[in-house]
């Protein structure tokens, strides 16, 4: 009988999408009818964290590794977490392992996988949710960063392992080659992992070969935080163009500004991230708004016409797509991300795989026909039924 959660991410607080929907999968255990002991096992804590006060909080209290003040320190908490598996088996020493799943979301930037390595050698149940591609790949995105480019090379490799493709230098990138390889060849991840919860086609297919041919794959959708009644905006009447999210290489935002200012239409792009400064200078007709809050996210994209998600990696999900579709928001996809799927499904926009095929859907947008059929099988209900049920199988 199932009674225990364990969920593991390296933070308690919402640092990115990963912690984001562990968290939110903590918190809709603890509040569902079904008499569960969750537990949340991390590494780097906050006292902004939104988890529950039915969450019950186990912490290792340590820095993120790359941002550690003593650099050895970090170095080797990033590689393999000794005080994190120490941690983790006083809280598995404590419970029925047959009575037990462990479920985690991120673990390679304070964890490290030391945690799979406890849970194996005490043989629990473990499921892990693919939202990156870091079972497989150094720098978790199978994305050249020098480059500017998805990445076809073998993980792992001398050719891997030669190439300097981290967005920082070359010895951040032999530090994750030292992490992988400890991850692969000593704790044996991809061939100890049983159960594994994919996102999207694009991401299991891209993974599916990297692990074991008797794994089980659960196909689970992240939850999407969609308004209980929401009211469709009338895009044709809307004056602009929108991106939202990271501003970031693999996030092709530089391709929606090329794009807008080619075409001469109004683009507002809201987020932050490392690329902002130079866009912001090379591209002066673009608004770049900064970060927004959720309810100010909702406002620009119910006033926009469109959305477009023009990422350049293989975006495992791409939740702004989902988001913009419940107001009516068509949206144009780069063929890159998996976020093409949900374009598949309610045929609520467009694919295109250059910077001249979005130019020329801009140009054409007021002439195509687009489908506003809300998104319906992202809820928080049907996500907390299916894990429920990857738990109990």
């Amino acid at each position: 009988m199932l009674k225990n959660i364990i969920i593991i991410n390296d933070f308690d607080y919402i640092q990115g999408g990963a912690s984001k929907v562990a968290i939110q999968t903590a918190n809709m255990l603890a509040k569902s009818n079904h008499n569960l002991n969750v537990f949340f096992f991390s590494a780097v804590h906050s006292e902004e964290s939104t988890l529950n006060e039915d969450v019950k909080r186990i912490y290792t209290n340590q820095s993120e590794a790359m941002k550690d003040k003593n650099k050895i320190r970090g170095f080797i908490n990033g590689v393999y977490n000794f005080k994190a598996k120490r941690e983790l088996r006083k809280l598995l020493n404590s419970l029925d392992k047959d009575e037990t799943v462990i479920h985690v979301h991120g673990w390679t930037k304070a964890l490290s996988s030391s945690v799979f390595d406890m849970a194996f050698k005490m043989k629990y149940k473990v499921v892990l949710t693919m939202h990156d591609y870091f079972t497989a790949c150094p720098n978790g995105g199978f994305f050249n960063y020098k480059k500017n480019e998805i990445c076809t090379i073998k993980p792992l490799s001398c050719k891997c392992i030669t190439c300097n493709c981290d967005s920082r230098n070359y010895l951040i990138k032999l530090y994750r080659i030292v992490r992988q390889f400890v991850q692969s060849k000593i704790v044996k991840l991809n061939k100890k992992i049983d159960d594994v919860i994919s996102i999207s086609d694009l991401s299991e297919k891209v993974l599916k070969e990297t692990l074991s041919k008797d794994v089980s794959i659960h196909r689970i959708y992240n939850p999407v935080e969609l308004d209980s009644n929401p009211v469709k905006a009338n895009y044709r009447d809307n004056k602009y163009f929108l991106y939202v999210g990271r501003i970031a290489k693999e996030k092709g935002v530089d391709i929606f500004c090329e794009a807008l200012t080619k075409t001469n239409q109004t683009g507002i792009v809201v987020g932050d991230g490392p690329e902002l400064k130079s866009l912001k200078e090379k591209y002066d007709k673009i608004h770049f708004l900064g970060w927004k809050n959720s309810d100010e996210v909702k406002r620009y994209m119910k006033e926009a016409k469109c959305l477009i998600f023009p990422s350049r990696w293989y975006e495992t999900m791409g939740l702004t797509v989902i988001e913009a579709q419940q107001y009516g928001i068509p949206a144009l996809v780069s063929q890159n991300s998996a976020a093409r799927e949900f374009i598949d499904i309610n045929n609520n926009g467009r694919t295109f795989s250059n910077t001249q095929e979005l130019i020329q859907l801009i140009n054409d947008f007021d002439k195509i026909e687009f489908n506003t059929t809300e998104p319906t099988k992202y809820t928080n209900k049907d996500y907390i039924e299916n894990i429920l049920k990857a738990y109990k199988r």
